[in-house]
């Protein structure tokens, strides 16, 4: 055997690797991967705020979530995670999970009902990374 360690993308290799992952995956889960994206868009059509995320096997996993600086604080990036969160329950999920860094937005995650469940520390020395989640199936309060 012969290790390669690289940091040149190959896609036809990650393709491959990820192939077999969703091949071995496949025994023991229903397969309903979906890709969701929700963006916001000004007059003009330019995109303001976006917000990148996945579901399958009744969770919504939020990867991605950005809205540019002169348009924060005006509710987007809540009505982005809403519409996220809507569709997601549309496809059947129960949950949702996101990770967030300390010098991010764990206070707005907090404030939208998402819970830590796990914390990694030092990154990059002094930042913490936040796991967090939500239950989308339940009833409100």
């Amino acid at each position: 055997m012969k290790l390669e360690v690289t940091d040149v993308r190959n896609e036809q290799d990650g393709a491959f690797v990820a192939s077999q992952l969703s091949t071995y995956n496949a025994t023991f889960t229903v397969r309903d991967f979906r890709l969701l994206r929700v963006f916001a868009r000004n007059v003009d059509g330019n995109i303001i705020g976006g917000l990148l995320a996945d579901t399958y096997w009744q969770y919504l996993e939020i990867h991605k979530l950005w809205v540019s600086e002169v348009d924060r604080n005006k509710g987007h990036a809540s009505r982005l995670m809403n519409a996220a969160e809507d569709e997601a329950r549309l496809r059947g999920c129960k949950h949702a999970f996101l990770d967030t860094f300390s010098f991010q937005a764990l206070g707005f995650y907090q404030k939208l009902g998402y819970s830590e469940f796990g914390r990694l520390e030092e990154f990059s020395g002094k930042h913490q990374r936040h796991y967090l989640h939500k239950r989308l199936d339940a009833k409100p309060q």
